[in-house]
């Protein structure tokens, strides 16, 4: 194991290795699932920019410590505090997160993203652009913010309006959590890796090996690490055609009205989330679907940020689900068909 340690920064949150030829991002904040603080993206950020002009580094891993996941999303629990208390500790956040996922979307080296457990929210930020992202049996991957009066940051609408059908829209809307094969399908990860083999996988880059986003799949007899199969792909029927259309509260309706059980789930799911976050959310996968690139896609992403975040569903959102912790939020619309469309559609203006 080589020997983490802080970076330049002088934060011990996330820890930093050189193993090899590889440079080693350690998340290191176990007992939050290694939730990003502002001063974890700053110093990552810092690090990324050192080691890219570093032609000792040819490669880049980012890691969670603990055994729970890579990483629970934002400290949105610090972000709704700041925001309470009348300072720009939150927008400021989001400005640094928004800036280190297109770093990282954009980064001149081959950047791994060991997707194991956990990945939520900033999580997938900071994940889902890499090179290779390398998810596992264990992993639990969702971008779950409507259930906080939020919705789905870090330009993950990129990705999302580009799944094959309408899964990304599914996804968005019920903040439903998958597994590994499912991230697969959507386009979120590359493979599914088993979680024991991943110290052997980046040893081997750290000598100078490769870095694939799918290890092993060319090799001779071998078996792609993605042959795991998933679940979602399966329900595209009723998903492709409930989800379809721009109003949300007729995707409600028609997920409502199915026969099938797992589209009246999804419905169920759907009306105990912010009706506001909700509907923004689909109108941020539809846009996304024509941006040009991650970095397009975080310019409205900061402008609908600073916006809710002056929304009421945003601060009960979040104390409902992790400060009070009653799970019974006192959301700002009764329902989907009570939110006028004016009023999603001035979230997306500066």
């Amino acid at each position: 194991m080589p020997d983490f340690t802080p970076g330049s920064t002088g934060t011990d949150e996330v820890l930093f290795a050189r193993d090899g030829v590889l440079g080693r991002v350690l998340l290191n904040r176990p007992r939050a699932i290694n939730s990003l603080t502002r001063d974890m993206v700053v110093a990552v950020r810092t690090q990324l920019t050192q080691w890219q002009e570093d032609d000792a580094i040819t490669a880049v891993s980012i890691e969670g410590a603990g055994e729970k996941g890579l990483c629970a999303g934002g400290d949105v629990r610090a972000v709704r505090e700041a925001h309470l208390a009348g300072s720009s500790g939150g927008v400021d956040f989001w400005a640094d997160e928004y800036v280190l996922d297109a770093q990282i979307a954009e980064y001149p080296k081959p950047v791994i993203a060991v997707m194991d457990g956990i990945v939520m929210g900033g999580g997938l930020g900071i994940s889902m652009f890499a090179d290779a992202r390398w998810a596992t049996e264990r992993s639990r991957i969702a971008m779950p913010e409507t259930i906080i009066g939020f919705f789905p940051d870090v330009a993950a609408t990129y990705l999302l309006s580009r799944t094959p059908g309408e899964l990304g829209t599914h996804m968005a809307m019920t903040g439903a959590t998958v597994g590994g094969a499912d991230a697969v399908d959507a386009g979120l990860a590359d493979c599914v890796v088993d979680s024991a083999s991943i110290p052997d996988l980046l040893a081997a880059v750290a000598a100078g090996g490769p870095v694939e986003a799918v290890p092993g799949a060319g090799a001779e007899g071998g078996v792609p690490a993605s042959a795991t199969q998933g679940t979602l792909a399966a329900a595209r029927g009723w998903i492709d055609e409930c989800y379809a259309g721009n109003d949300p509260a007729v995707i409600l309706e028609r997920l409502r009205g199915h026969a099938d059980p797992a589209a009246q789930a999804a419905a169920e799911e759907i009306s105990v989330r912010s009706p506001l976050s909700v509907a923004v959310t689909l109108e941020a996968v539809r846009r996304a679907a024509d941006a040009e690139s991650v970095r397009e896609v975080l310019r409205t992403d900061t402008v609908v940020s600073a916006n809710l975040l002056h929304r009421p569903d945003f601060s009960e959102g979040v104390r409902g689900l992790l400060v009070d912790k009653d799970k019974q939020p006192r959301w700002e619309h009764p329902d989907l068909a009570s939110v006028p469309r004016s009023e999603v559609l001035e979230l997306f203006t500066q």
